[in-house]
């Protein structure tokens, strides 16, 4: 799939960002082998967001807040060169 001219910028609390990760691991379990494009751009994104180990620490609390730090995402307003491979 094609990129295209856009770039979206999208800040998401521990919580959303837990939220976000689950439902899209789960739309990715619905699609079958024949929605390939769409398995393809799912794991685009999955690959964009923290590590599954990340994800598991962050703790929805009933008042909405988070019991973990969600340490692993980069400041974007830092100048340090963020290698995203590193765990």
């Amino acid at each position: 799939m094609d990129d295209g001219p856009f770039r979206y910028h999208l800040e998401l609390t521990p919580e959303q960002l837990k939220i976000t990760h689950t439902a899209l691991r789960s739309l990715l379990d619905d699609f079958g082998h024949d929605e390939q494009e769409i398995q393809a751009v799912i794991h685009d994104v999955l690959a964009k967001l923290p590590d599954e180990h990340a994800i598991r620490a962050i703790r929805i609390g009933e008042d909405g807040s988070s019991a973990a730090p969600l340490s692993s995402v980069p400041d974007p307003d830092s100048d340090d060169p963020v290698d995203p491979t590193a765990a």
